[in-house]
């Protein structure tokens, strides 16, 4: 018995050191950053704005006009009252700098 709770306990922690040394993707601060200025476009500069601060990185783009070149692709999701958006925000990662590519905002609604 003793030996199962130090197993669990030791699983426990390691999840937990999983969780606070997950690597963040490179262009995550520019992500967050863009997605409140492009929430607040498409919402004309609503005040109640919020953005999560989680990102999540997407399976990357080949670039059309080079097939050699990818494209990193992060999801950051935005709420305006009781509205849920969708953001997707394309970056070329060029030697430590991220270059906006392309930006995406979709509601997140059943109609």
């Amino acid at each position: 018995m003793k030996k199962t709770s130090r197993t669990f306990v030791a699983c426990v922690l390691l999840a937990f050191a999983g969780i606070t040394f997950a690597k963040s993707p490179d262009c995550a601060a520019p992500a967050i950053e863009q997605a409140r200025k492009l929430l607040s476009f498409h919402a004309d500069g609503d005040d109640r704005i919020e953005i999560d601060k989680a990102v999540k990185e997407l399976p990357s783009l080949r670039n059309p006009a080079n097939e050699q070149q990818r494209f990193q692709v992060l999801e950051v999701w935005g709420y305006i009252y009781k509205a849920r958006y969708r953001m997707r925000l394309i970056y070329a990662p060029m030697g430590g700098s991220c270059t906006l590519m392309g930006q995406e905002v979709l509601e997140y609604a059943k109609l």
